[in-house]
């Protein structure tokens, strides 16, 4: 093919001809990257430019095109809100299983709703790998139309009952540091195997477990759910005789669903794959009772669930529906200041072409299946509305480009869903984004994502005036360290120690964090707020407190409708929860809180916080 027409074709699947390098200059992607994109995209190379034409062309809609809103709720007119972000795993309890639970998180609603919160922010409680539950990303799972069920609290269960066998077990695993997800996941998964076949001649059983709304829950989720346990099977399967957990690694006839082996496998795994299905509606019931609790405990918005950008190259997603996934390809950034090697994600996406085809599109699925339970979902990574950044197999990020997706019809899917479930859209749009996308997603009524360390300019840090009142205003996430931490530097810290940045950079980002630190101080004083002597780099662990508490009624006095306050914060906590840019080299996603549930209500500082977050956000 003719380098213009390869450039031609690029052009009308919606690939940009250039990408971002890490002095944020534009520079133009090779004819390799190209021809790689396009076949991602499963597109022949060989097919005439000229077939392609109005309808593979993906362009912004006109301006003159009215731009779909997403719901919002009637309360939030007037009046701000507030809430508490956590992960679920990282929560400790004496009665868990090591790793935080659907009842932990009915508790922790209950403290939420005791210190006038509005809303509990979570991690993604999308399906991850359970035949290899070290992969444990909540950001990199299996299928995001579906639940975890190491989540699943068994000792809620009808019909369970213990033993001093499983208590030490779970004595072990309840005092570990950092999550045990093997340990975790073989102790929780016997546990429902023992209650299965007693449950499944419809005995025992409650109104919360009853067999006549797990026979509902099946047929209505039909060949998804079907699909996802029979994967489950054929995980564990493979898992036992060597192979892994993930289907590219599986023998060739099990790598497609709808083969004659995987029939077979399916007749003869009958009643496995139905105790599959059972786990996922044991998950659902749970979460929709923590989600009823909400509502009883008084947090108007209640539920506030995570979606990941993509889900695993190798699982129960892309195996189950191959033909609505990118292949070859996977969703990344490019190089940037801060990852100057640019990102492979390793997550697979959605094909532009199919993301939003026909009435129950890939994309509808995906975000009803959390709307459900949730008056709120956060998007990772909003500029997926509109485009991704795709790195080929093989390649590293610097050989990859973005690819323009249909945003007049995913804005428009997030405003009927929305509308249907009641249910708030926030966009993280941070990082590398189109410069008009925060006015669209605004005009969409999406809220906007603002941290604290991000909202910056040349004269230092902004306001809490000049948040936008569309937003979620925070201090940190979960890429992030504490704001104890970031105060320290310890971010930049880790990034050196990962070698994540060389050497000269890392100086540099520290010149800036002495800058930084300069410029909060100076907004903070500048906002009216006390601050204690003696906060220099090496402050005392009392000074940081005190810090913590100032600058969250700095985000609490913002304009913004919702702002929310990070657990970690409150419980000083010194081990990040993950290191963007790290996989082996530190545990992400295990560590827990060093604090237990039970105990965070009499935390001086979770006291304060919240009591600051009332004074400033009071109840309307």
């Amino acid at each position: 093919m003719k380098s213009a027409d390869l450039d031609r074709l690029a052009r009308r699947h919606g690939i940009s001809p250039t990408r971002p390098s890490p002095d944020v200059r534009e520079v133009a992607i090779s004819s390799e990257a190209k021809r790689k994109i396009l076949s991602a995209l499963k597109v022949e190379l060989s097919a005439a430019a000229d077939h392609e034409a109005g309808t593979t062309r993906r362009e912004r809609q006109p301006p003159d095109q009215k731009i779909p809103t997403s719901f919002l709720p009637d309360f939030l007119v007037g009046t701000r809100i507030w809430g508490i972000s956590l992960q679920l795993y990282e929560l400790r309890s004496p009665r868990n299983w090591g790793i935080g639970d659907y009842q932990d998180l009915a508790d922790m609603v209950d403290l939420a709703g005791a210190v006038g919160a509005d809303f509990i922010g979570l991690n993604p409680l999308h399906a991850p790998f359970l035949a290899d539950p070290d992969r444990c990303s909540p950001y990199e799972p299996s299928n995001r139309q579906h639940l975890n069920p190491l989540y699943i609290a068994v000792d809620q269960l009808p019909g369970f009952a213990g033993s001093p066998e499983v208590e030490r077990q779970l004595q072990g695993l309840r005092r570990t540091d950092l999550v045990d997800y093997v340990g975790v996941a073989r102790t929780k998964l016997a546990a429902p195997r023992g209650l299965w076949p007693d449950w499944r001649k419809r005995r025992p059983a409650d109104e919360i477990y009853d067999p006549d709304d797990f026979d509902a829950f099946v047929a209505e989720r039909g060949d998804s759910l079907r699909l996802h346990a029979l994967f489950e099977c054929l995980s564990f399967s493979m898992v036992e005789r060597g192979m892994g957990a993930g289907w590219r690694g599986w023998p060739a006839d099990l790598q497609r669903f709808d083969s004659s082996a995987v029939a077979e496998f399916e007749r003869d795994c009958a009643d496995d794959v139905r105790f599959h299905m059972w786990v996922q509606w044991l998950a659902h019931r749970q979460l929709t009772q923590a989600a009823e609790r909400a509502g009883k405990a008084g947090l108007r918005l209640g539920l506030y669930l995570d979606l990941a950008v993509g889900e695993a190259v190798d699982g129960s997603a892309t195996w189950s529906e191959p033909e609505v996934y990118v292949c070859e390809a996977t969703i990344g950034s490019p190089p940037d200041p801060f990852a100057v090697h640019g990102q492979d994600w390793h997550l697979a996406g959605y094909l532009p072409s199919a993301i939003a085809s026909g009435d129950m599109s890939p994309y509808r699925r995906m975000v009803s299946a959390a709307m459900r339970y949730c008056g709120a979902i956060r998007i990772d990574h909003a500029p997926a509305l509109r485009r991704l950044f795709l790195v080929p197999t093989g390649s590293r990020p610097v050989g990859g480009g973005y690819v323009r997706y249909p945003e007049q019809r995913l804005l428009q899917i997030l405003a009927d869903v929305s509308a249907e479930h009641r249910c708030l859209v926030i966009g993280e749009a941070l990082g590398m984004i189109p410069p008009d996308l925060p006015d669209d997603l605004e005009a969409a009524q999406i809220l906007s994502y603002r941290i604290l360390s991000y909202e910056q300019d040349e004269k230092g840090f902004k306001p809490a005036d000049a948040y936008p009142v569309l937003a979620l205003a925070c201090i940190s996430t979960h890429d992030h360290q504490t704001l104890a931490g970031w105060w320290r530097g310890a971010d930049i810290k880790a990034r050196r120690d990962h070698a994540i940045v060389p050497p000269d950079l890392t100086e540099e980002h520290l010149r800036h964090r002495k800058r930084e630190r300069r410029n909060l101080k100076a907004a903070l004083e500048a906002a009216g707020l006390d601050l204690p002597a003696g906060l220099t780099a090496r402050a005392s662990r009392e000074a940081l407190r005190e810090l913590t508490v100032s600058a969250y009624r700095f985000i609490a006095r913002t304009p913004s409708r919702l702002a929310v306050v990070r657990l970690a914060d409150l419980t000083d906590e010194k081990n990040p929860t993950n290191i963007p840019g790290t996989t082996d080299t530190y545990p992400n996603w295990k560590p827990k809180l060093s604090v237990s549930l039970g105990d965070l209500a009499a935390s001086p500082l979770l006291a304060r916080v919240t009591a600051a977050m009332r004074e400033e956000r009071p109840r309307r």
